[in-house]
């Protein structure tokens, strides 16, 4: 097997690797099970010239599949790109979270992963997407992109670390609080909301703990759209504390829709829209579509099991 190898040098493993170690012990890892493995380092709009290079030469039949090594932003951009392609996608784990590769089962460990690439498995996954942009997890109007937005301006400015510029945005954003109006169309229906957040989830989530913020399956081909009803700070903070803490959420505060589809109308001209955990500025109406089984993936035929009835 041949494959490229695309790391996010900004991502917290790789921050915590020399940069040149890390590619070496990538090499390694895959030459030692008889793979021959390509590492490029590709980070922001350096990515997707990189990932789409990559695609163009698994088309040529120059390489097997393409590896995406970071957090869920980097891996949901080079998925995008392979979607409908057929070209299996690998996935190493080096972000913070790493929501989508926990969800597929794929080991946090970085030689145990390569392990999992090369035992060759593949299974077919839904991808979704947002106004032509794919996304592997979720997409967000409102609260969340307003705070990744306020969180990467203290990065910049202050030089904070992640979470210390992510709790002091928490704390801005919740003192100049609003809703937005927003309509929601799905499943035949249209819902007027003034509401602090509209999730869209690649697949349901679930809401109770233990396994809150995580998905029992990948592949049922439906975006999970979920709506916060609304609140005012002191309830939307409270909200936000129990996801944090893993705390069961009340049902009464949210109104949840599955669709095949979905669009999102607002009087405003653009919105910031999350996508993945990155931000970017559309232009609504926000067009919401599921693609199932778009996407091939390097994983344990058993690693998504369904939710016992």
């Amino acid at each position: 097997m041949r494959v490229t190898v695309l790391i996010n040098p900004n991502a917290r493993l790789a921050h915590n690797h020399d940069g040149t170690g890390l590619r070496e012990q990538i090499e390694a890892g895959f030459a030692a099970r008889g793979i021959v493995a390509q590492v490029v380092a590709a980070a922001g709009e350096a990515l997707p010239e990189a990932a789409a290079a990559a695609v163009e030469a698994a088309r040529r039949g120059e390489v097997d599949a393409v590896i995406a090594g970071g957090g869920d932003g980097s891996i949901g951009t080079v998925a995008g790109l392979l979607a409908g392609s057929g070209i299996p996608l690998g996935i190493l784990p080096l972000g913070t979270l790493n929501h989508f590769a926990r969800d597929l089962g794929i080991p946090p460990d970085l030689d145990a992963a390569i392990g999992l690439i090369a035992d060759g498995a593949t299974r077919a996954i839904d991808v979704a997407e947002v106004n032509g942009h794919a996304f592997v997890n979720n997409s967000s109007v409102g609260f969340y992109a307003i705070l990744v937005l306020e969180r990467e301006r203290l990065q910049n400015d202050r030089g904070l670390s992640k979470w210390a510029a992510m709790m002091l945005a928490c704390l801005r954003l919740l003192r100049r609080f609003s809703l937005r109006r927003l309509t929601v169309a799905a499943e035949g229906r249209r819902m007027q909301h003034r509401t602090p957040l509209v999730f869209v989830g690649n697949n349901a989530y679930r809401l109770h703990p233990p396994e809150l913020g995580t998905r029992a399956c990948l592949d049922d081909g439906r975006l999970w759209i979920c709506v916060a009803r609304q609140q005012n700070r002191r309830q939307l903070l409270w909200l936000a504390c129990r996801s944090l803490l893993g705390l069961r959420q009340s049902l009464q505060e949210l109104e949840i829709v599955c669709a095949d589809s979905a669009e999102i109308e607002s009087r405003a001209s653009r919105l910031p829209v999350a996508v993945d955990g990155e931000v970017r500025i559309m232009h609504p109406p926000l067009r919401y579509r599921a693609r199932p089984g778009a996407l091939q993936v390097f994983a344990s035929p058993r690693a998504i099991e369904p939710e016992p009835l």
